[in-house]
């Protein structure tokens, strides 16, 4: 079982990706009841599913892992993880922003 986790977390995980809430807790070295709480909290989205089984896709593996290093590393609750998660978001966004605006100044300048 440990050799078939690591073997989803080696993957490169995209939006096609999905696993299942026992995969994740492995994946993440997290147990279960965290994820279930980080999904309370709003942390975590599962895909909708028929039968009342949480799947999860590549991109909320990626906010899983950055939730329970965030937690870990900064001492953390889940509220402050899901405010600084949330922030970080909001900053990555801007920084991609500034760059296509940089970009377009660029062109607009006559240089390449």
């Amino acid at each position: 079982m440990r050799r078939d986790l690591d073997a989803i977390a080696a993957l490169l995980l995209d939006e096609q990706s999905e696993v299942s809430l026992e995969e994740l807790s492995g994946i993440c070295g997290a147990p279960a009841d965290i994820l279930r709480e980080m999904v309370r909290e709003g942390l975590l989205q599962p895909l909708p599913s028929p039968l009342d089984e949480w799947r999860f896709s590549g991109l909320q593996i990626r906010r899983a892992r950055r939730a329970i290093r965030l937690t870990r590393d900064l001492e953390l609750n889940l509220a402050g993880a899901a405010l600084a998660m949330e922030l970080l978001e909001e900053l990555e966004t801007l920084r991609a922003r500034v760059r296509v605006l940089e970009r377009l100044l660029d062109l607009g300048d006559g240089r390449s």
